[in-house]
């Protein structure tokens, strides 16, 4: 996948071996539990797991993912936003828009305004299912990226979904903890068959968050 090939080239120095890791699914402990900070962004056990990361979520196609994921408690996470998938949502032209691959360590999310917009979500931890989940729908967000950097930016709409579910999971939340309507957890099966057969595209947004 293209969006990570900077950061193999970069880290392939840190890792002879790269690995696909395991995913947590709901119910593990370390799903469940929040993850302490980094304490030294350029520490090279931090990159090697950047690394086995991209290959794992390359892997399973998701859009994100984070650390604790992958059974490794502690605050990082990774994720970008398809051009596709920013075009359908804003209108930009095809091939404009979209988020590129971020790794970010130690995040925080600040909300801007109290205006919440339920989305579809899925993730790799719980597999197999879809649900509503409202979110706010404008933040800013910062973190350091692997070089010890600020990334500071303002996100909304699935760019701000995205980043908002991936730093749950630094929290111990899965995204069913945040639904308000437990009637709108499906099966991957029927969200799809659900989608396709609504006229008005209604539960279009099927990307995986992760």
């Amino acid at each position: 996948m293209l969006f990570a090939g900077l950061y193999h080239r970069f880290y392939r120095r840190h890792s002879k071996a790269m690995a696909i890791l395991k995913i947590a699914r709901m119910g593990h402990p370390v799903l469940a539990r929040p993850a302490p900070p980094v304490a030294d962004p350029g520490d090279p056990e931090i990159a090697r797991l950047i690394v086995d990361m991209i290959e794992t979520l390359e892997d399973a196609g998701g859009v994100g993912l984070a650390a604790t994921q992958v059974h490794v408690p502690t605050r990082l996470v990774m994720f970008f936003v398809p051009a596709a998938r920013a075009a359908a949502e804003d209108g930009a032209a095809e091939g404009e828009g979209g988020v590129p691959f971020t790794v970010l360590i130690n995040p925080e999310i600040e909300p801007l305004g109290e205006t919440m917009v339920a989305g579809w979500e899925g993730c790799l931890s719980v597999p197999g299912l879809r649900g509503l989940v409202p979110r706010h729908d404008h933040i800013r967000y910062r973190g350091l990226a692997p070089d010890g950097s600020l990334i500071e930016r303002e996100a909304r709409g699935f760019h701000a979904r995205v980043v908002q579910h991936e730093c749950d999971h630094l929290d111990g939340v899965l995204y069913p903890q945040r639904m308000t309507d437990l009637s709108r957890l499906v099966f991957e099966s029927e969200f799809r068959h659900q989608t396709a057969a609504a006229p008005d595209g209604d539960g279009a947004d099927d990307e995986e968050v992760a």
